[in-house]
């Protein structure tokens, strides 16, 4: 185990129980009426369903940079995200979000159906730029869709419930929840790692690498199947929730030998301590309502990737 991950293994350790005591009202096990309860049924399921969404996002983040050898990349871009949202949208729209499992179900359907087209488009050619091309034509549609039935939604209710949804939040997630997201987002790290040595032979370059047997289309078919497990199943529960596979592979990859393969975990891990402290501060702050996550790390994202741009500019100049 390397010292990044025993590092941040103890940060997590840390802030698990910070993050079941935080709140609106501060819980002491010792004093506080129904304290296990709460503890159990609310706060601990929100808690590791911020650590399992995180992680998904961390390890698939590190994996997009790793592919496209773009440290501006994010999961994002191979529209999975955003073909989740468009599925969740839709129960929303027809009124099936009333079922707990409903949503995730269509969310979990609209990121398989983005993965389809993403590996049809692109799976047979191989190539880094027609991949790329094809995930952001898949976000612009998804895009547009989601606009348009925002635009026609139904009633008033509809469309507040769809953008409220679209802001990402942990708020009011239960163990159902928890059990959706954790065993998809474990299924997709485990075919990010499967990947990883692909990724590595990457960073010598795409020719280089099929010379070293790296096959494109096994590489792409893992990381179709990777990021669009962990992202989907995120957007699934929680929503939109950006930027975390942008910033965490930064701030861990100083500390590793920089190859896609030694930034996964320490980003999985990174990317689980960010959600987590961002959405227990959420709950802390003193606004009327809580503050949506994705409103928050939109905050905290925005900023560092135009400090990246900047700093990218200095390296250009």
């Amino acid at each position: 185990m390397t010292r990044p991950v025993q590092i941040l293994l103890l940060l997590l350790a840390i802030a698990v129980p910070l993050s079941l005591m935080a709140g609106r009202v501060w819980i002491d096990p010792a004093t506080t009426p129904n304290a296990v309860v709460i503890l159990m049924e609310l706060r601990l399921p929100r808690a590791l369903l911020a650590i399992v969404i995180g992680a998904g996002l961390g390890a698939s983040g590190a994996a997009m940079q790793g592919y496209l050898r773009n440290p501006l990349a994010d999961p994002g871009l191979f529209g999975i995200a955003p073909g989740a949202a468009l599925g969740a949208v839709v129960s929303l729209w027809f009124g099936y979000a009333a079922s707990p499992y409903l949503l995730p179900l269509f969310a979990l359907v609209g990121a398989a159906a983005a993965m389809a087209l993403l590996a049809a488009i692109a799976g047979r050619a191989g190539g880094i730029a027609l991949f790329t091309l094809a995930g952001m034509m898949i976000a612009s549609l998804a895009g547009a869709l989601t606009s348009l039935a925002i635009s026609l939604a139904p009633n008033a209710f509809a469309m507040s419930e769809i953008v409220n949804w679209l802001m990402g939040a942990l708020t009011d997630r239960g163990w159902p929840d928890v059990w959706i997201a954790a065993p998809l987002t474990l299924l997709g790290i485990v075919c990010l790692m499967m990947a990883a040595r692909g990724l590595d032979a990457l960073v010598l370059g795409e020719s280089a690498a099929r010379s070293l047997g790296m096959e494109p289309a096994h590489l792409q078919c893992w990381l179709v199947a990777g990021v669009g497990l962990t992202v989907g199943s995120g957007v699934a529960v929680a929503g939109i929730v950006g930027f975390v596979g942008l910033i965490v592979p930064h701030l861990v990859r100083p500390l590793t030998d920089r190859r896609p393969s030694s930034l996964m975990l320490p980003s999985a891990l990174a990317g689980a301590l960010l959600v987590l402290v961002a959405d227990c501060l959420c709950r802390i702050l003193p606004l009327v309502t809580e503050l949506r996550l994705g409103i928050a790390l939109s905050l905290v994202g925005a900023p560092f990737f135009l400090w990246l741009l900047m700093q990218m500019r200095r390296g250009l100049a």
